[in-house]
């Protein structure tokens, strides 16, 4: 992973990319240093995210352990 910060003097940046990257995927992101990170609110926005992404399967079994897990800390001990 290559991470650098710049400051550019125009609208144009130009990167070179080192030859193990030729050929791959990669993620260029480009953000203000300072500019804030925006998070999601509430658990809603949150789970949103995992729409489509877990199959119903692995759904239910997180579900069945939450609730275990939930029970085991409402008992009396």
């Amino acid at each position: 992973m290559i991470r650098s910060i710049v400051t550019p003097n125009s609208n144009d940046l130009h990167i070179a990319l080192p030859d193990k990257y030729i050929g791959k995927k990669v993620e260029v992101l480009v953000f203000s240093y300072d500019e804030p990170v925006e998070t999601p609110t509430d658990n809603e926005d949150i789970m949103a995210q995992f729409w489509g992404v877990i199959s119903e399967r692995t759904t239910e079994e997180m579900h069945k352990h939450v609730a275990q897990s939930r029970a085991e800390w409402e008992r009396d001990i």
